[in-house]
């Protein structure tokens, strides 16, 4: 073992913090997900920093969304340990529990409030992919990233690709002899863009040779596509990668200040995963700068096809101030783990510096009991005399593997029938999973799993076409077009969508071919006269009176996997017969290129998810299964490995630069190869890690005496010295002699044990549950008719009949401010306003898009800019393309010249500059966006029972708790009529034009704030500030429904506030609710009338009156 194997040492979550940048190897099984849940809770508790400015990256959308809800998990079970609540519940105890529960009072104090902080702010946590983080930063940058913001990100580029392909092929090749195909040249552009971060080789070749013109063929593609993508306005997820890390160069660059300022700690998961490119982005940006803690384990570094690259990890540890390992493994009991370490302790997995450590076992016994075989790790050995050989003859695969798949069934069938149990529970199917390489073997294992009465499905939701269902169709398909074809018409008799057997075939021969003969031409006609959705009802009725093809396919174990998958391929068969108007021979064609698609890994329509895949055998391959784990884990496969020769080698040369050889031949061609060589039997050898590794309890593999034995890694693995981490490349496969001696020397150090593989008696049937009753369901529940999504629009509205009578009904979405009403309000005769100004508004137009257009302007603008009049009228011409206002003289705002735009600019500047009154005590201008949440949407429930609380129950909660001088009071009359009688069901949903934040010196204070541009003066005088004076507005708010929505809105902040504010107490936080008439908003200057200023309705409500308000939306007590 090296060196530094040696050095690393333990980590335990209770050890002081990481600093610097840390790697973490965790091997499988040890918990590197909670570690990382952990870490964040400490980091948060201990005030180190606060969860916004904590970076969690991880490399899958799945997995990042596991990281979430598990850090989530953590930060709450930390909060209900450190609140000393005895109502919080009980936490299972953890060496992170077990911490925190040792802290001192104060400590726990101050812990609890940080982490409710952190769970309160959670959805602002960034646990994100690495392509995510890196669009997020991007996207912040602005002007000063390379990117374009208009730009999409696409997922797939092989239609773009292939279309590059065939520009650039016909450009070399139209006037000289093609040097290679156009297949090959479709190839090598896929490996050349799927790879964007590998030089091409040989780089040094002359470009007139074949692989020089190969090579030269492939950076133009990569060139040429690069423009493409950014003529069309698309970027790719590896784009986004080599923008930010460009835009990192600069060491002190605003990419990098931002990302520094914005996190201070570090959690990368899956760091054997990164690529070049990903390491460089976080190491310009962190390393030296920012806690970085690298989780990872090279020893489950299997992704090299797609990006995935080992050497960055090594070269990265290299970097690393501290390397330790979490050493104890939570998942294998210890019967298994010590056998399987026996097996493959102390090995390097391609590269010394990737060894398999020890750990230790947290189960200390084995949970499988009662196995029929009972130990840990068993290997099932194929005789040579099975197949009548002896000595050091070899057996075909052709042979070895029917005879695995068909042995595997009968173990698996045999230990389902033995009553053994793990965990205390029957072994069903869902405990046992089948890990290969290949999809072929999992295909071939399900077949016979299937014939033995054993459900199973292949796992990982891969392409549809790539199913026996597929093959079903084309068989069909290729019948249906030459229907005069004897071997294709038996071919199409023997599918489950004729239901014929071999034997009707042998025994009546002619007859019947004669017979399906008929039935295919007259599906030809149905599919000329009504298409393929016909000729499946057709193959569903049956023929002749045989049964139809779902009472066929069901009969079968597995059935409704297969029927669903018939059913899906079948309607991608008539969407795309629909579309693009293919006739059975192109349709044919069509459906040939989604299987190859599909067989390579391409294919974009998946399979669909049946509730009964999750109770059968798991059938997974050995990437799909990484991060999986299942109680017995069977492995036909990893004694069987092809070595193909390559045809475009991926390699790192000596200076660990990752290199693809598209060339095909060169000087450096044999060197490129052995390189590969190596590196793929690395990865061989990290893939059997992987898939034993998955097993809680049991591994069953098998080994045979073939040539493909000798390069596959259990072979390898086997016939290693013990004593060296050394593992041989191509070691020979032994003679019976010596296959006895050798596993029954790895069977007495305790590692795996051998056993013949022989068909044996599988014995009685598993038990199978007993099939429901079938029965029509009925529908005994009760539509609730009432229940509704409603605004306070529609609730003002009296809109709750817009649908026919006994149906479910809700509000439409509504596009623009529709509470404003146009025409002018009656002036209330008052004495003048002293110090009256005429309205910056008199001029402006009136209406529901005026008021849209002036809502979106003072959302997005910023109070902060250098000229706040120049961001206005920036914003005003950004918003009028989406608002287009029109003039009183009936011209369109957008083609009157500069003047509307600039009186509606200063109209705003006055507006950003008038008092807001006593309740906020500044100016709009004053509060920066970071102090206002704008347009914040809400979808509150309404009413969680079936009771009757009606908007009317909210006038006794206002004669209750306010003066009957105050103007939300009156409303109080307005609820005893029709609009009081609609029930409040269901959601509530809306949004707050701006929340505001005060700073006070007892903590934030929040006011709810919506605009209004209301005309309230006579519509023959000129407009001035007197027709906004406290007195008018105040009657304006009692002869509308704004105190309604003043109501709803109060309860929304007051609701929000108790989620998300620390420490809420609505006595400070709740500020009340401010009414802004912009037209009564006269700038620094606007008249005060009693400390008042016009314009501004200020309300604060009674805490009780939201607090009962808001429970009695949430169908309390009224």
């Amino acid at each position: 073992m090296s060196a530094q194997a040696t050095a690393m040492t333990s980590f335990h979550i209770g050890e002081p913090l990481p600093t610097g940048t840390v790697l973490l190897e965790a091997s499988a099984g040890t918990g590197k997900t909670w570690t990382i849940g952990a870490l964040v809770t400490r980091y948060v508790a201990e005030g180190h920093a606060r969860l916004e400015q904590m970076l969690v990256v991880t490399f899958g959308r799945a997995a990042s969304q596991e990281l979430r809800e598990r850090v989530r998990t953590q930060l709450v079970e930390a909060e209900r340990v450190l609140s000393d609540d005895p109502a919080a519940g009980v936490v299972e105890d953890s060496a992170l529990v077990d911490l925190l529960r040792a802290w001192a009072p104060e400590e726990r104090r101050l812990g609890h409030r940080r982490v409710a902080e952190a769970l309160a702010g959670f959805d602002g946590a960034t646990i994100a992919t690495t392509h995510q983080f890196c669009s997020m930063v991007l996207d912040s940058l602005g002007v000063a990233g390379d990117t374009d913001s208009r730009a999409r990100l696409v997922e797939d580029l092989d239609d773009l690709v292939k279309e590059t392909v065939d520009d650039l092929y016909l450009r070399a090749f139209a006037d000289d002899e093609p040097v290679f195909t156009h297949a090959e040249a479709l190839a090598i552009a896929r490996a050349a863009v799927g790879d964007p971060q590998a030089r091409l080789e040989p780089a040094g070749e002359d470009r007139a040779t074949p692989a020089g013109r190969r090579v030269s063929f492939a950076a133009a593609v990569r060139t040429e596509l690069d423009r493409r993508k950014r003529r069309l306005g698309i970027l790719s997820y590896d784009d986004l990668l080599t923008q930010l890390a460009d835009a990192l160069r600069d060491e002190d660059g605003a990419a990098a200040q931002r990302m520094r300022a914005r996190w201070s700690i570090v959690l990368v998961d899956e760091f054997q995963d990164t690529d070049p490119v990903q390491w460089q982005v976080l190491d310009r940006a962190f390393s030296g700068h920012a806690t970085m803690v690298l989780i990872g384990d090279p020893k489950q570094a299997i992704y090299a096809f797609r990006g995935g690259d080992v050497t960055t990890y090594l070269q990265a540890a290299e970097t690393a101030a501290t390397q330790q390992t979490l050493s104890v493994n939570w998942r294998s009991d210890a019967p298994l783990l010590e056998s399987f370490q026996e097996l493959l302790g102390g090995a390097a997995l391609g590269d010394e510096r990737i060894v398999v450590r020890d750990v230790e076992a947290h189960h200390g016994e084995s949970r499988l009991v009662g196995a029929p075989v009972p130990r840990p790790f068993r290997v099932r050995v194929v005789r040579r005399d099975a197949f009548r050989r002896s000595g050091s003859a070899m057996l075909t695969v052709g042979q070895v593997r029917p005879h695995v798949a068909r042995d595997l069934a009968l173990d698996v069938r045999r230990l389902l029938a033995s009553g053994a149990t793990y965990c205390g529970e029957p072994v069903r199917p869902r405990d046992v999973a089948v890990i290969s390489y290949r999809h072929a073997d999992l295909a071939d294992v399900r077949e016979a799993l299937l014939e033995v009465g054993v459900p199973a499905v292949i796992a990982g939701g891969g392409s549809v076409f790539a199913t026996p269902a597929a093959v079903e169709w084309l068989t069909l398909l290729e019948a249906l077009e030459q229907p005069h074809r004897s071997a294709r018409v038996r071919s199409a008799a023997l599918t489950c969508f004729l239901g014929r057997t071999a034997a009707e075939l042998a025994e009546r021969g002619d007859d019947l071919t004669d017979e399906v003969a008929d039935t295919l031409r007259a599906w030809v006609e149905l599919f000329t006269h009504r298409g393929i959705a016909a000729v499946l009802e057709a193959a569903n009725v049956g023929v002749g009176g045989r049964a139809g093809l779902p009472e066929r396919v069901l009969a079968e174990v597995g059935g409704d996997r297969r029927l669903t998958d018939l059913r899906h391929i079948g309607e991608a068969l008539h969407e795309v017969t629909l579309t693009e108007r293919h006739g059975l021979v192109s349709l044919l064609t069509w459906l040939r290129e989604q299987v190859a698609e599909g067989r390579a890994g391409r294919g974009v329509e998946r399979t669909r998810r049946l509730d009964s895949d999750a109770a059968a055998v798991q059938l997974v391959t050995i990437h799909a299964s990484k991060g999986l784990e299942y109680p017995v884990v069977y492995l036909p496969a990893v004694a069987d490995r092809f070595v193909p020769k390559p045809t475009r080698p991926l390699f790192h040369d000596d200076a660990g630069t990752r290199c693809l050889d598209v060339g095909g031949g060169g000087s450096d061609w044999a060197d490129h190869c052995r390189r590969w060589a190596d590196e793929e039997a690395g990865e061989w050898l990290r893939l059997l890690y992987v898939a034993i590794t998955r097993a809680k309890s049991q591994v069953v593999a098998w080994w045979a005496p073939t040539k493909n034995a000798v390069a596959s890694p259990l072979h390898r693995m086997l016939m290693r010295d013990a004593e060296s981490a050394d593992v041989p490349a191509a070691p020979p496969v032994p003679d019976d002699d010596d296959v006895v001696a050798l596993f029954a020397s790895w069977r007495d150090r305790g590692g795996p044990a051998p056993e013949p593989a022989l068909h044996a008696d599988p014995g009685a049937d598993p038990p199978r549950p007993d099939p429901p009753a079938l029965a029509a369901r009925a529908f005994t529940r009760r539509v609730d008719t009432e229940w509704r999504r409603a605004s306070y629009s529609s609730l003002s509205r009296l809109e709750v009949a817009t649908g026919p009578t006994g149906t479910v009904v809700s509000e439409p979405e509504v596009s623009g401010k529709d509470d404003e009403p146009v025409d002018p309000v009656e002036e209330i005769t008052a004495a003048p306003v002293a110090g009256d100004l005429p309205s910056p508004m008199a001029g402006l137009p009136v209406g529901a898009t005026f008021g849209s257009l002036v809502h979106a302007v003072l959302e997005h603008a910023d109070p902060e800019a250098p000229d706040l009049r120049a961001e206005l009228l920036a914003h005003i011409d950004d918003q009028l393309g989406w608002w287009p206002v029109a003039l009183r003289d009936g011209r369109s705002a957008t083609s009157s010249g500069t003047e509307f735009r600039e009186e509606l600019a200063d109209a705003l500047v006055a507006v950003c500059d008038s008092p807001l009154g006593p309740l906020a005590g500044t100016t709009l201008r004053q509060l920066p966006l970071s102090d206002r949440l704008r347009e914040m949407e809400f979808e509150l429930p309404l009413g969680n029972t079936l009771g009757d609380t009606l908007l009317g129950d909210i006038a006794p909660l206002l004669e209750r708790h306010l003066p009957p001088a105050d103007p939300v009071r009156q409303y109080a009359g307005q609820l005893a009529g029709p609009l009081g009688e609609q029930t409040l069901r269901g959601y509530l949903t809306g949004s707050v034009d701006v929340v505001l934040r005060l700073q006070t010196p007892g903590g934030p204070r929040y006011l709810v704030v919506d605009y209004k541009t209301n005309w309230l003066g006579p519509a023959d005088e000129p407009l001035t500030a007197h027709s906004y004076r406290p007195e008018a507005l105040a009657a304006a708010m009692g002869h509308s429904d704004y105190p309604l929505q003043a109501l709803l809105y109060a309860a929304v902040l007051h609701r929000f506030l108790r989620w998300r504010q620390p420490g809420y107490d609505p006595e400070q936080h709740l500020g009340g609710v401010l009414y802004l008439y912009l037209r009564g908003m006269c700038g620094p200057a606007t008249p005060l009338v009693d400390g008042h200023p016009c314009g501004v309705f200020s309300w604060r409500p009674p805490v009780a009156l939201v607090e009962e308000l808001s429970d009695l939306l949430d169908g309390g007590a009224r």
